[in-house]
């Protein structure tokens, strides 16, 4: 039966020896974090292959651990409230982006996306179909085997992951990501070689500007989340809209 140790927790064993799929897996403790300020918990579950991986999709929960997976091993990550107060805000910028602009958008959320013939699987903390929005339709599942991935995904990584997720997110061919690792905000581009290049511009939305997006991101006042949401909504608006669409802007 595989455990799992914190340093300074005790904890029992991982009850999940037992269940079918699941194999002789080994569990190995979370790195040490990085930063002072512990944006998320980790530990890795190892060789659970395919099969574990799918059984711990299963288990029931509605804020149970992110997981993300890779040559048959699992990361699990649960997230602190610095890493879901960021998370919120680089979404709620998207979606208000989205909105103002009438750009045609599906948010998939932390939806699962896996593939088994590349053996691998992760949950953003947000992803979004942009290009390929209408592809869907009505229908409500993804199947990589079959549909496109997401156009961008967002990543907070405030503690180092165990796993390599861009080595994930490229394998299922995600394009384009933002990483904010409680600092820097980074937009990777996949490459025709398959690794991530860093970018001073998205290519889902190549006229905003990144800089504004840190801006607002990092704003240390957390007290009012529905002001700062105006207050973005507010920027766009003037910044972004074209004047036909903003009357009350000034001319440029």
């Amino acid at each position: 039966m595989a455990t799992a140790t914190e340093p300074g927790v005790s904890t029992g064993p991982l009850e999940i020896g037992d269940r079918e799929g699941i194999d002789m897996a080994t569990a190995t403790p979370p790195q040490a974090p990085t930063r002072s300020e512990v944006g998320e918990k980790r530990f890795v579950i190892r060789n659970v292959g395919w099969s574990g991986y799918q059984v711990l999709l299963k288990i029931p929960g509605d804020h149970g651990p992110r997981l993300a997976y890779a040559h048959g091993d699992v990361e699990l990550i649960s997230p602190l409230l610095p890493h879901e107060s960021f998370r919120w805000r680089l979404g709620r910028m998207v979606e208000t982006i989205s909105e103002e602009l009438e750009i045609l958008i599906r948010p998939a959320g932390s939806t699962t996306l896996n593939r088994e013939d590349v053996d691998r699987g992760v949950e953003a903390d947000e992803c979004y179909y942009l290009a390929n929005a209408r592809h869907f339709g009505g229908r409500q599942n993804i199947d990589l085997g079959f549909d496109p991935p997401p156009d961008l995904a967002i990543e907070v990584e405030i503690t180092s992951g165990i796993l390599h997720k861009r080595e994930i997110y490229a394998r299922l061919g995600i394009p384009e990501i933002w990483r904010f690792d409680g600092e820097v905000l980074a937009v990777l581009l996949l490459q025709a070689d398959g690794s991530y290049a860093p970018s001073d511009r998205s290519a889902s939305f190549p006229f905003l500007p990144m800089g504004e997006v840190v801006r607002f991101l990092l704003d240390p006042d957390l007290s009012d989340e529905i002001r700062w949401k105006r207050g973005f909504r507010t920027w766009v608006r003037a910044a972004l809209l074209p004047p036909d669409r903003n009357p009350g802007a000034p001319e440029r």
